[in-house]
């Protein structure tokens, strides 16, 4: 049975994990968080990634470890980095939890002539390269292969890919790659193989391209609802066109979350690092806080001051936790401090974080389906008359 170790086994890279796992491969995953390793070694985690919990129970041979060391034992075929690359301050990403890792596996004796490394975090364009030869001197072939997912169908996604993006350290890697996810995948993933550097401009570029696709529809709704036509109608002809297509063309929230945000902020300054100037990049950035002030100017325009607004969701997305760079929370936020009246109704994780950060701002209401169903992400998340449809 191949060895594969996935060292990062937070949310990405469990999931990660436990579908090579369910495709026959024998796991390891390295954390260096103890007590969440204990968790995931005992099959007792929860996790609010939908299907983790139970592929974790049915997982046989996924064994996990706190110890880089272990990964010299376990002597896996290819390795996986999964670590966090947070945001930097300044844009771009904090690539040092990369490098801790790096330095661990650098330090470890080879056990083969050759080591097959692979970053599945999202890098900054030239870090991979700037990498690279000192991985070869510790018999490393590194390469990059991020991923194309969203929080809350991880898992699925994982296995059902549009394509996979291979920046691969040289033909070798590049095939090892595939035929790994020619076994995972239940579909037949286009597979794009090209260098580090391409790939990590690659992965910035399509996230850059859907928060355009967002902005726009947002722009055109916006328009379309202030002279009082109908956004749906109008995005449904513009998505019908097939050089165009509908996924993403929805009119709603602004982007947010972990990595669409992040990931066209520093596409653009990748951009002007190297003296260019992407200015759809700004452009969209700046179309997303127009849309959240046409939203809240239509809040307080539609709902009469003593009549309360009700969120049934503040994440990012529903059927998620993730309140990072969260539209709606952003919209909650604003009508709250004009003197609104909000209701915020979420499961219980995240108004315990809600209250930490707002305090009273806002009037908290445990959200009546939080342990039955995980809402669908393109629902409307405020409760009531829609501003849109006034």
């Amino acid at each position: 049975m191949e060895r594969v170790a996935v060292i990062g086994i937070g949310r990405i890279g469990l999931c990660l994990a436990l579908n090579l796992e369910r495709a026959g491969y024998d796991v390891l995953g390295v954390d260096q968080n103890s007590e969440y390793v204990k968790q995931v070694g005992e099959k007792t985690l929860r996790s609010p990634e939908p299907g983790v919990e139970e592929a974790l129970k049915a997982a046989r041979n996924f064994r996990v470890s706190e110890h880089a060391s272990s990964i010299r034992d376990f002597v896996p075929d290819l390795l996986f980095v999964a670590v966090d690359t947070p945001t930097a301050v300044g844009g771009g990403y904090d690539h040092s939890h990369v490098d801790r890792v790096l330095v661990e596996l650098f330090s470890l004796e080879p056990w083969q002539p050759r080591v097959e490394l692979t970053l599945i975090c999202t890098t900054f364009p030239g870090y991979c390269d700037s990498k690279s030869s000192l991985a070869r001197v510790h018999s490393y072939a590194l390469s990059y292969n991020p991923g194309f997912i969203a929080h809350g169908t991880i898992l699925r996604d994982q296995r059902a890919p549009d394509q996979i993006l291979i920046g691969e350290a040289d033909a070798i890697a590049g095939e090892k790659l595939a035929s790994i996810y020619l076994r995972m995948c239940v579909n037949r993933p286009l597979i794009h193989r090209m260098t580090p550097l391409s790939a990590e401009i690659a992965k910035l570029a399509t996230n850059c391209a859907l928060t355009m696709k967002i902005a726009f529809a947002n722009a055109i709704g916006d328009l379309a609802t202030a002279v009082g036509a109908s956004p749906e109608q109008i995005l449904a002809v513009v998505g019908g066109d097939s050089r165009i297509g509908s996924k993403f063309l929805k009119y709603g929230f602004g982007y947010g979350g972990a990595c669409l945000t992040r990931d066209n902020r520093a596409l653009n300054l990748f951009a002007n690092e190297t003296n260019h100037q992407l200015l759809l990049a700004l452009a969209t950035d700046e179309m997303n806080r127009q849309h959240l002030a046409f939203q809240v100017n239509r809040y307080l325009n539609t709902y009469r001051e003593d009549e309360p607004i009700h969120f049934d969701s503040v994440t990012y997305k529903p059927g998620t936790e993730i309140l990072e760079e969260s539209q709606p929370l952003a919209l909650a936020v604003q009508l709250a401090r004009a003197g609104r009246r909000i209701v915020i109704h979420e499961c219980s994780a995240v108004l315990e974080v809600l209250r930490r950060q707002f305090g009273d701002l806002f009037m908290y209401e445990i959200r009546a389906d939080e342990d039955s169903s995980h809402p669908d992400p393109l629902q409307f998340a405020v409760r009531g008359r829609s501003p849109a449809a006034d």
